[in-house]
């Protein structure tokens, strides 16, 4: 891989990633626009010797599907001046450095993107790898589209050696960009924020059933798909029952059904459809069951699929490991393109995901009934700070308070709980300077901040 081993006069590095700024129709829009300038705000008028470093897809230019060349930077100014402005200003005052991403690929093919950023101070690196000197250690600083097989670049510079992950999105996540607008709740536009794309199935039902379904045949299939356990709870105890095995519990659920009267009736309808129709998949389910195993088989002996599941292999926690034994003065390995932050100790070493400022999906299961799953949004715009203490590696990780999208239909609020607030990142880790482990914050704990609050704790 190239890198840039320059080193650099700042004392402490500001670190953010996967902005994805621009695209097609309704990819135009900036959630995070007002906290983004007032961040750039606040680094300007900090009077720290420091750098701000994006390391990867500041912008989203594959997602310009009708713009070709420069005219997709012509248009990302055009769009959003106030941004630009503020990266002018800041950039006056601290150095501001854009490594290219996968999504903004283009900026390491054109010279031209060089000299259009420095007219607004940003130093682009051209480049796949740059790094940092910060107490006589050194800060490793990438993307991380070269490790992934869907995004890299097989000629990491040339513009016409684009990775499948190319024409993925141009054919998908700008096509949900032109059409998101037609949406009843403008959700396809969100395509970006669903990590990994493996749930991208699960979040089209998802938004199918509970935004663009007909509210009649929701609401006529809701107390079906409610009771859907109940009725397979239901069937197993007929079983019992018929076989003379155990009929008690049988007999004690008629009989509550019966007391209800009207509504009894109406809920031993649904449950008696419910038991015809999981019956008759059953017995579809068994024929379908060896034809699909025999299918398998044979596609396996062709090589084209591999039944027994791969042992998992965390491709950048690898990578990073790599970097570390080729070079020892390495003290953090700084990456993004997943968009989930993270700090993990790695021996005497620390790995940091830059995450995203785009909005995350949350895929969370409804609290009962056979239901599509529910995606909670949620901002976490995080930014990574690295510095020099005592003679130590310092790594800081916090997060910009913004609140979280209230986009939930009143049918998925009442059918889940609020999922789980992932607090687990360390906001603050050390490297010391006898190379010894890392040493954790006792409290494990991260700190909200607003956009103008950022000073030290």
């Amino acid at each position: 891989m190239a890198t840039d081993t320059t080193s650099r006069d700042a004392t402490q590095y500001y670190f953010i990633s996967d902005l994805h700024i621009g695209g097609d129709e309704q990819l135009q829009g900036i959630a995070f626009a007002d906290e983004l300038i007032a961040f750039l705000r606040d680094l300007e008028e900090s009077a720290e010797d420091a750098e701000l470093i994006v390391n990867g897809d500041a912008f989203g230019l594959w997602e310009f599907t009708e713009l070709e060349g420069m005219a997709k930077f012509d248009a990302l100014v055009e769009r959003y001046p106030t941004l630009f402005e503020q990266l002018r200003a800041t950039g006056e005052q601290i150095p501001i450095t854009f490594i290219p991403g996968n999504h903004d690929y283009e900026l390491a093919c054109y010279p031209e993107y060089v000299e259009r950023l420095a007219e607004y101070n940003v130093t682009l690196e051209q480049k796949v790898v740059i790094t940092r000197e910060v107490a006589d250690r050194v800060v490793w600083i990438e993307h991380g589209q070269q490790r992934d097989p869907n995004n890299r670049s097989p000629d990491f510079g040339n513009p016409h050696a684009n990775p499948p992950g190319y024409f993925v999105n141009r054919n998908i996540t700008s096509k949900a960009g032109k059409l998101s607008e037609r949406g009843k709740y403008n959700w396809l536009k969100d395509i970006q924020s669903v990590t990994p794309m493996t749930e991208i199935p699960d979040w089209m039902i998802s938004n199918y059933f509970y935004r663009e379904m007909s509210p009649f045949l929701r609401y006529a299939a809701l107390p079906f798909l409610l009771l859907f356990q109940v009725s397979v709870l239901f069937l197993g105890l007929v079983l019992l029952s018929a076989t003379g095995i155990w009929s008690g519990p049988l007999e004690v659920i008629e009989e509550v059904l019966r007391q209800l009267g009207f509504v009894g009736e109406i809920i031993n309808s649904i449950i008696v459809v419910n038991v015809v129709v999981i019956g008759l998949l059953s017995l579809l389910a068994i024929p379908l069951f060896f034809l699909v195993r025999d299918v398998r088989k044979t596609l396996e002996r062709f090589g084209l699929i591999q039944l027994e599941e791969p042992e998992f292999v965390d491709i950048y926690l690898d990578g990073a490991r790599e970097v570390f034994d080729a070079h020892p003065e390495v003290a953090v390995f700084v990456y993004g393109h997943t968009h989930r932050a993270s700090v993990t100790e790695v021996d005497d070493r620390v790995i940091v995901n830059t995450g995203t400022w785009l909005k995350r999906l949350t895929r969370q299961s409804v609290a009962f009934g056979l239901l599509p799953w529910v995606f909670y949004s949620s901002f976490c715009l995080n930014y990574v700070r690295i510095t020099e203490e005592d003679g130590d590696v310092v790594v800081e990780y916090d997060v910009v308070d913004k609140p979280n999208p209230a986009d939930l239909t009143l049918l998925e609020r009442l059918l889940t709980l609020n999922p789980p607030v992932d607090d687990s990142i360390p906001r603050r880790t050390v490297v010391n300077s006898e190379g010894q482990r890392g040493v954790t914050d006792p409290e494990g704990d991260r700190v909200q901040r607003s956009p103008q609050s950022r000073g030290d704790d």
